[in-house]
């Protein structure tokens, strides 16, 4: 019956994680997957999320279905995230969310809506981007294409030619575009040149999609926020996909939100209904714990001081590993320019390393990293920085 359904060749990332797990090397670092350790190789359980869930399971109560859209306090604790307390988007109405299964359910939900209602829309997507992003939209049905993004060379950004290449794509194109601390190369525009795109994005008619996965890891949880903000503000109609994988180490709970800003309040009833449509036709409905310990934390004033604390001190350790992993390089490789760790955001650095020097990595050191080069910086610690830094260095010198 089903000789014909082709193998699955595994997701490169998940791919990687399994063959680290096998690796039966005791000094093995794995610097692949996109999840925040503490500095002793743990996941962490944040405190704020830990007495959010005392609270909940305390409360008890039953277990009904969610409405098809999810939780209403979940959903306004989110608004209220991206978009700040009273922001005009919100208190008009024109902002339609749903609680999704985490922000990879949000891109999916967002993108099968796309090809039923904007069928003719090619969706571009940054060179290079997650590699779940090509898939996703793929999936349902969509064209994929690229803009330039990174440059080899600085290991900047190519800003000239990514606007080059967006006014010249047709009206209507969705542009998925990373809100900050970018996946793959934690290169990020400045906020001068995102107010130069906004302006670019309105005369030709685009629609962005904004994914934001990893707000508190840039900047500030604020400050990660000022996109979302800003295009809401020069009118632009988006979609934004959020995550609280990371932010509050809920990766298995699968905690996330779609919102589409819309130009007045009837367009995005219209959205609403169609998402939920979109959503039956799915998996029907979110779950509730996790969303529910998202609202909580969000809206409870304590837990909300204590959990942007904690995103700060998760974001601060990042930074750290940034600048010890730099340092020994730089002494490692004299005369050689690795400032591009300390210029980039997030979670993750393009090492510019070849899938040459990359399979060297894993052969000859134990240290995996994915096939592009990218880096998980939050997989560093104080433990394995330096058995990284003198890999990287022997690989890098040839």
């Amino acid at each position: 019956m089903f000789k014909h359904v082709d193998p699955y060749a595994g997701d490169p990332i998940l791919s990687l994680n399994d063959a680290f797990q096998k690796d039966p090397r005791p000094g093995k670092i794995n610097l692949s997957i996109g999840i925040y350790f503490e500095d002793d190789g743990r996941i962490p359980v944040l405190e704020s999320v830990r007495r959010a869930e005392t609270q909940i399971v305390a409360e008890g109560g039953p277990k009904p279905y969610q409405p098809i859209e999810g939780a209403a306090n979940c959903r306004s604790a989110v608004q209220q995230l991206l978009f700040g307390a009273g922001h005009e988007a919100v208190a008009s109405g024109r902002v339609a969310t749903i609680q999704s299964v985490g922000s990879s359910g949000s891109l999916r939900v967002g993108a099968d809506f796309i090809h039923r209602y904007f069928p003719a829309s090619g969706v571009w997507v940054s060179d290079p981007t997650w590699d779940n992003h090509r898939a996703m939209f793929e999936g349902a049905g969509l064209t994929v294409h690229t803009y330039p993004y990174y440059d080899d060379a600085t290991g900047g950004l190519r800003f000239d030619a990514m606007q080059e290449t967006l006014r010249a794509i047709p009206k209507r194109s969705v542009v998925l575009l990373h809100a900050c601390c970018h996946n793959p190369t934690g290169v990020d525009p400045t906020r001068e040149q995102w107010n130069a795109l906004i302006p670019l994005l309105r005369e030709r008619e685009l629609l962005p999609y904004l994914d934001l996965a990893y707000q508190g890891y840039g900047e500030s949880i604020e400050a990660d926020a000022w996109v979302p903000r800003a295009f809401a503000e020069a009118g632009l109609s988006f979609f934004i996909a959020n995550s609280f994988s990371k932010s509050m180490s809920l990766y298995g709970e699968r905690c996330g939100a779609l919102s589409v800003v819309c130009p007045d309040a009837a367009q995005a009833a219209l959205v609403l209904g169609q998402l939920k449509a979109t959503v039956r036709r799915n998996y029907s409905s979110p779950p509730i714990f996790g969303g529910q310990i998202v609202a909580r934390v969000l809206t409870d004033p304590a837990l909300r001081a204590l959990w942007e604390g904690e995103v700060k001190a998760m974001r601060e350790r990042i930074v750290a590993m940034r600048k010890k992993l730099h340092a020994m390089l730089s002494v490692k490789l004299p005369g050689r320019n690795v400032d591009y760790f300390l210029t980039q955001h997030g979670m993750f650095s393009y090492t510019g390393l070849s899938q040459v020097q990359v399979e060297r990595l894993r052969e000859e050191f134990a240290v995996y990293i994915l096939r592009s080069g990218r880096l998980c910086v939050a997989g560093l610690n104080s433990g394995n920085v330096e058995a990284t830094a003198v890999a990287m260095a022997a690989v890098m010198a040839g």
